[in-house]
């Protein structure tokens, strides 16, 4: 049984999906690229690696902790590669107004956080482009 209006649905809930996390995403890349320019260095380590249900052995969600300048110990959750494991030493760059919003993991051993935030902007605004431009097409019937 096919439902009328189905697929005009399910494009707009892909487009407005991948709309949300290219808009998340570029808004990160923006507060990377400010703390990295203005913020305040510290040492810090990954203090938790969690994977995900299923045996999925590449979902890993890396956790780090530092303290900042007055001593608060501040823990986020940030991209990370594969070699970064419970105990390892990172360099934390954070806004001291904002740390638990702003830390992000900056130092050798990993990729750069802006290009992390810039590739994962890019590949969402690709999909909702493409998904976009689906649903046009489903719309018009695909004549120009």
């Amino acid at each position: 049984m096919e439902v009328p209006g189905a697929g005009y649905v399910v494009l707009a809930l892909l487009v407005a999906l991948f709309g949300t996390l290219s808009w998340r995403y570029a808004r990160r890349l923006v507060t990377v690229v400010r703390v990295l320019r203005r913020g305040v260095r510290a040492g810090g380590e990954c203090v938790r690696v969690e994977t995900e249900p299923y045996g999925r052995s590449d979902a890993r969600r890396h956790f780090f902790a530092f303290r900042t300048a007055d001593g608060a110990r501040v823990e986020f959750e940030d991209l990370a590669g594969l070699s970064t494991t419970e105990g390892s030493a990172v360099t934390v760059t954070y806004d001291p107004r904002d740390p638990e919003g702003t830390a992000t993991v900056a130092g050798r051993g990993s990729w750069s956080p802006v290009l992390q935030s810039l590739a994962l902007a890019a590949g969402c605004g690709t999909a909702t482009a493409g998904f976009a431009i689906l649903l046009f097409f489903e719309i018009t019937g695909g004549n120009r």
